[in-house]
């Protein structure tokens, strides 16, 4: 009876007559007129087309993805030199083993030290970095935001040069 009601004196209801006005298309979209809907050119839908649309998207995702890792990791933020007492250095991690190190910035007695980490991503560099520890240092970096995995450093500033103060 309700339905009826809602029924124009021409048999068609309110979201017949919103369909026929704005969305003329729309009565050509169902689920059965796109499942038996066929192309010369194209041919029917298939599973392997589906799964072959899945695995083109997945491999422009992965490109992509490859795309801002390269992009983060060869594109500097912010470069310049920090220098501190160089009190920790060292190779860790469970699976990406990284060099990680830390730098006193401030040492004065009495006052708790300023530190700052980084990260070393050469191992010819971190040989340089280990034989300095325990002295004063200048360290030269860059700084990478945005690196999406731990497995290329701890921190986003990655050390490339290093100069040891007297």
């Amino acid at each position: 009876m309700a339905s009826e009601a809602r029924r124009r004196p021409d048999g068609a209801n309110a979201r017949e007559v919103f369909t026929d006005l704005f969305c003329p298309w729309w009565r050509s979209v169902t689920v059965a007129a796109m499942m038996n809907r066929t192309n010369e050119a194209r041919g029917p839908i298939t599973r392997s087309r589906v799964i072959l649309a899945a695995v083109v998207l997945l491999g422009v995702v992965a490109a992509g993805f490859a795309l801002y890792v390269l992009a983060v990791l060869n594109i500097s933020y912010s470069e310049g030199e920090r220098s501190g007492l160089l009190q920790k250095f060292s190779h860790k991690g469970w699976v990406c083993k990284t060099w990680e190190g830390e730098v006193a910035m401030s040492y004065l007695p009495g006052m708790a030290p300023v530190l700052w980490n980084f990260s070393v991503r050469d191992d010819a560099i971190a040989l340089k970095v280990n034989e300095g520890l325990g002295k004063k240092v200048v360290l030269h970096y860059h700084e990478h935001r945005g690196v999406p995995s731990s497995c290329f450093g701890d921190t986003q500033y990655f050390v490339d040069s290093l100069r040891v103060v007297e």
